[in-house]
């Protein structure tokens, strides 16, 4: 019997369709077994995109799923018409105020953040790795959806599964990028080895939104990189040594 696709919710989000997957219940096989989604990764298209209808169908089903081609930036766009999986903008955020959408980012490591304004019926999703987190994703993410007419005050985020800070480590150059920035940002970091930290990205990218005014900030608290059986990690494949990595998908949709 296949097994069933797993679905991570966030109490903030209830009543909203959305979800955060993991790498249970695809049909992919090999390196990437599991309901990988990425359609840049290794694997064989049918069943990336078999896996992607999955992953949809669990979460909102009858929907249409759309997505970007993910580049590790800021930049976020507004969808008011679905395009075609080849006609990706390059953009690590969507937002969008249109029925029958679900938008979707991929993760393999880097946190997934969705977000609501149920009033407003405004919906969003950014892909925020260090790179994105520390360029401001979740920040042009909130000002699209406010182009829209949410009201950041009442938008509920959500962080989903990511690494955790116990299994990221980073170098000491990572942490003085960090604080330059911000010195407070020091507040991310715990010390591990020798010019060596550990580096807390669900914690950065929550007070991210929170000092942004986002109404509420949820933390799933779901490490990628431990359970093997539950979610893809790109950190683990590298330290492995191995040439293929999945990604899994988060979803959200109107009501």
């Amino acid at each position: 019997m296949a097994e069933e696709v797993e679905v991570f919710r966030a109490t903030g989000l209830d009543g909203i369709p959305h979800g955060f997957l993991g790498r249970r219940g695809g049909v992919s096989a090999g390196l990437v077994a599991g309901l990988n989604a990425g359609l840049g990764s290794p694997d064989d298209p049918a069943a990336v995109k078999q896996n992607r209808a999955l992953a949809r169908d669990a979460v909102a089903p009858g929907r249409q799923l759309v997505s970007v081609y993910q580049v590790h930036s800021p930049h976020c766009v507004t969808v008011l018409e679905p395009w075609a999986d080849n006609a990706r903008p390059e953009a690590d955020a969507l937002v969008t105020n249109r029925p029958g959408l679900a938008l979707g980012i991929v993760t393999a490591d880097c946190a997934p953040v969705l977000l609501a304004d149920r009033s407003a019926g405004v919906i969003g999703a950014a892909h925020a790795g260090w790179k994105g987190a520390v360029g401001g994703v979740t920040d042009q993410t909130i000002a699209a959806m406010e182009a829209l007419g949410a009201r950041r005050d009442a938008i509920v985020a959500a962080v989903g599964p990511c690494i955790a800070q116990a299994s990221y480590e980073v170098d000491q150059g990572f942490v003085d990028r960090f604080c330059a920035d911000d010195a407070a940002n020091a507040a991310f970091f715990f010390a591990g080895r020798a010019d060596h930290a550990q580096f807390d990205l669900e914690g950065y990218v929550a007070h991210r939104l929170a000092s942004a005014g986002v109404g509420l900030v949820e933390r799933l608290g779901l490490d990628t990189y431990t359970p093997e059986a539950r979610f893809y990690s790109y950190r683990r494949a590298t330290h492995r040594g191995e040439p293929a990595y999945g990604r899994q998908l988060s979803l959200i949709a109107l009501a």
